[in-house]
């Protein structure tokens, strides 16, 4: 845990330079040698260099909140001074040259930047497979996908290569593959944490956020990146904190899944509700089916759009000459459905399905507390097995939902099957974070 590492750092019985080396040891040692993880791209050389100077600011006694902790950064966020590839060979050599708000209020309490993680390309998937520069692992299951797109942050904690690692979810790209991997993954509400510096899949979807060992470190990380960015136009301040309830009322989400990932969580749910007195019911939400059909369209218009950029001229390559299939499926997605002879109106039908999910999840949350369902419908299949589009995409069928609807979703363990890690996804009400999370460390407990 974060806080039990500070303790160590502070009392002097850790450096922050032993604790770097450590991490970076552990990198060298596994990422590409060893179990070969391939969770982190590229490692900062100027890593030890800047725990050297944390070090010294302990000793003066004005080190920031996280002085002396190593974390990983997601492909597709900037840090100064670093290769921002996004996992592919468009932006092979790209160096970014500004540092994300997120990184840099992290940067500010003096934490480290280890290293960019693996990653789907341009985040471009569900299983951690389509990066330019192969596969990465599961960790916990070695023969199996992470899961995607942040497939490197969640590896990379699950590897002990970071204390803590940062990701972007679109549609579940940082609560999936916390799921496979064994580890927690926090969404926070749409807003609620700024994007500028994220080199974003869907602009209407995407969120940057933590993923870490427990549920208290990713509120600890959650506490220091959340907060208004003048450079975000829609980045908000929640000021909704923690409520101590005495009965959480629970709705268990009526939604198709594996039997056995349904058991697992509903066996743990029972379980916290037997103790804590807590009340829980099903609920059947009317357009949630929809999920998939809403985010793909939205998804493919905006990355379109947004890919433009990626024009030869100024960043890297022109993408369509170099980017993987995944990528060049949803450009051409895009094109199509951007055509002038629809006049938006596939991209248009969509926004208001998202908006009819948006407001059925509000209704809900005027009942439940929470909403519990699995994270993925079904278990990760092995690394290399060739499954249909439709297949990889239904991964994401529950996940999308709280893109959609805009609310946090979190991520976090639930035992395992057939020695795979299974994760439970818990939601709550738009700009709710702080009694999801409060809520969440129950269940973990």
């Amino acid at each position: 845990m974060i806080t039990e590492k500070l303790k160590l750092i502070k009392s002097g019985k850790l450096s922050a330079e032993e604790n770097v080396k450590h991490f970076l040891n552990e990198i060298e040692k596994n990422n590409q040698n060893g179990k070969k993880i391939n969770s982190v791209l590229i490692v900062n050389e100027n890593a030890v260099n800047e725990a050297r100077a944390v070090d010294s600011k302990i000793k003066k006694g004005h080190a920031g909140k996280l002085a002396g902790l190593g974390f990983i950064v997601k492909s597709n966020i900037n840090v100064k001074g670093l290769v921002c590839n996004c996992a592919s060979r468009v932006l092979e050599n790209y160096v970014a040259t500004y540092t994300a708000t997120a990184v840099a209020k992290l940067l500010e309490e003096d934490a480290i930047v280890l290293g960019m993680a693996n990653m789907d390309e341009f985040a471009c998937g569900s299983s951690g497979e389509t990066s330019a520069f192969g596969a990465c692992k599961n960790p916990n299951a070695i023969d199996r996908i992470p899961g995607g797109s942040s497939s490197g942050s969640a590896a990379s904690v699950a590897a002990k290569f970071c204390d803590f690692s940062l990701g972007s979810d679109t549609g579940g790209s940082i609560r999936n593959p916390a799921s496979h991997c064994n580890v927690v993954g926090f969404k926070p509400s749409y807003g609620s944490v700024s994007r500028y510096g994220l080199i974003d899949l869907s602009m209407s979807l995407d969120q940057i956020g933590p993923l870490a060992n427990c549920v208290e470190d990713c509120e600890i990380i959650y506490n220091i990146i959340k907060g208004k960015d003048e450079n975000d136009a829609i980045s908000i301040d929640y000021d909704n904190k923690a409520k101590q309830n005495k009965t959480i009322k629970i709705g268990l989400l009526n939604v198709n899944a594996d039997a056995k990932i349904w058991a697992l969580i509903r066996n743990k749910v029972n379980e916290i509700c037997g103790k804590k007195k807590y009340s829980v019911s099903d609920v059947k939400l009317n357009h949630i089916d929809l999920g998939i059909q809403t985010y793909y369209p939205i998804v493919y218009v905006e990355f379109f759009s947004g890919t433009r950029k990626f024009d030869g001229r100024k960043y890297g390559y022109k993408i369509e000459e170099k980017c993987g299939e995944e990528v060049i499926r949803r450009i051409l997605g895009g094109s199509v459905i951007s055509k002038a002879e629809f006049a938006g109106k596939y991209y248009r039908k969509a926004l208001a399905a998202k908006k009819i999910i948006r407001q059925e999840f509000s209704e809900a949350f005027k009942k439940y507390d929470i909403l519990i369902s699995p994270v993925v419908p079904k278990l990760p299949h092995k690394l290399g097995s060739k499954i249909s589009v439709e297949d990889m995409y239904n991964y994401d069928a529950l996940s999308v939902l709280a893109n959609i609807a805009e609310i946090p979703g979190i991520s976090i363990p639930c035992g395992k099957i057939d020695n795979i890690p299974v994760g439970m996804q818990i939601l709550s009400a738009l700009g709710n974070d702080e009694n999801l999370l409060r809520i969440a460390r129950e269940f973990e407990e």
